[in-house]
């Protein structure tokens, strides 16, 4: 028998040790969730932003489980018909025990065993594996399909993320400047050299380089959540960032080349060709269905002290129902699926035409700038602000070239936006990254 002290002991031993591991728990776990927070990459450029939400994006994801569900039915497509298993027991004298002996089994009660299976005509078993396949195939490119659109969208956040931090930078380096020639100006009242009525509408352009940073810092914080939306909260951490700028690249490829790669490659002109396909399995699917399957039993029977087999089968008169509602239906599917296929090639050329004239234009404006217009404004802004510190110009005109300077470089970061954007747009309408 243990004593009291014994047992007293005996409980804080085990207390201890039941701390110790949870203690070991909760550090295995703290050490568990630190990894997968290290693994998730801090900063990302546009090529990994991509990967990440092809990777872990929730509606891709939910698309992409249409491929296997497909493939499930095709499954289902190829399962032929269960053999049926029939029995019955007749003329046994239940109510009269008596009687139940093996006389009155083997002379007078009735036994059948039968075995029934159907055979399908007209390769109906075919047609339906062929049908499922081709539907796979649609399945697929429209998934691809899914995939472009949601490589578009996480490059237009991203792009728009650029140009907010873009924003952001340029407000900074503004409201920084501008709060020297504060500085000066009050050093220039203190002096007398200018009255305080210049000095409150300096100190009120202020305001406004201040209003800049909070518009441009709001824009950036509400940008980068929308994207990682778009990649997946899983993919990243809270305080990620993005690494890149906005820069121009010259498209090296015209609007022909574009319309023939995107008739080779856009997936949802893919889905569509395949949709004739589809519609023609459909349609020899239906002629299939109108084939009248043949079922056929074989029977084993005792009675009456004999044993027989006996072979029956059957098979329905296709008199009214020949399945000509469905084989007429899929036959107009076919002439549908091949005007859509039409139309989508079509569609196809208007975007891609529609994105070279957007990079065109946007390509010129982006020209405009960088020719002379930039420097023009900088130039500007850096004569008017040395002309006003040394008192050769008025106020007005100094605020006028500081906000013409800042207007200008905003114009010019949203261009390159711009072009940014119609060079991703001209990708989606292509179906593919890789140009030159």
């Amino acid at each position: 028998m243990m004593n009291h002290k014994s047992m007293r002991f005996a409980a804080k031993l085990n207390g201890i040790l039941i701390a110790g591991l949870v203690f070991l728990g909760w550090a295995a776990l703290s050490m568990d969730v630190s990894a997968q927070q290290s693994s998730k990459p801090s900063r990302v450029d546009l090529d990994q932003a991509i990967q990440l939400a092809l990777a872990h994006n929730h509606a891709l994801k939910a698309a992409q489980s249409q491929i296997p569900q497909n493939q499930a039915q095709e499954i289902t497509a190829a399962i032929r018909p269960n053999p049926v298993f029939t029995y019955d027991d007749l003329y046994v004298p239940i109510f009269s025990p008596g009687q139940l002996n093996s006389t009155t089994l083997d002379n007078i009660t009735e036994f059948d065993l039968g075995f029934s299976y159907t055979f399908e005509r007209g390769h109906k078993r075919q047609a339906r594996i062929q049908a499922a396949r081709d539907q796979t195939s649609v399945t697929r490119s429209q998934v691809t399909d899914t995939e472009r659109g949601l490589t578009y969208n996480v490059a237009q956040q991203f792009i728009g993320i650029l140009l907010a931090k873009a924003n952001l930078d340029l407000a900074n380096q503004d409201l920084s400047s501008f709060q020297k020639t504060v500085d000066l100006s009050e050093s220039k009242f203190k002096s007398g050299a200018i009255s305080e009525a210049d000095l409150l509408k300096i100190k009120l352009q202020l305001l406004q380089f201040q209003m800049d940073v909070s518009s441009a810092r709001l824009t950036l914080m509400q940008a980068l959540p929308n994207l990682r939306q778009l990649l997946g909260y899983d993919a990243v951490p809270a305080d990620y960032d993005v690494t890149g700028e906005l820069a121009y690249t010259p498209l090296g490829l015209n609007q022909e080349d574009l319309q023939l790669r995107a008739m080779k490659q856009r997936p949802d002109l893919m889905a569509a060709q395949q949709g004739i396909s589809v519609a023609e399995s459909q349609y020899k699917l239906a002629k299939a269905n109108g084939k009248r399957d043949l079922t056929t039993t074989l029977d084993y029977t005792h009675v009456s002290a004999l044993n027989s087999l006996g072979f029956t089968m059957n098979i329905e008169i296709p008199i009214f129902d020949r399945n000509q509602g469905e084989i007429a239906r899929t036959h107009f599917a076919q002439t549908q699926a091949q005007e859509t296929a039409t139309e989508t090639s079509e569609t196809v050329m208007t975007d891609v035409a529609n994105a070279y004239e957007a990079v065109k234009t946007n390509a010129a404006m982006v020209e405009l700038y960088t020719s002379g217009y930039l420097k023009q404004a900088q130039d500007s802004r850096d004569i008017s602000e040395y002309a006003y510190k040394r008192g050769a110009a008025t106020l007005l005109d100094f605020l006028d070239a500081e906000r013409s300077y800042r207007s200008t470089q905003l114009a010019y970061r949203q261009a390159l936006a711009n072009y940014m954007l119609s060079l991703e747009l001209v990708r989606e309408a292509v179906g593919t990254r890789n140009l030159p």
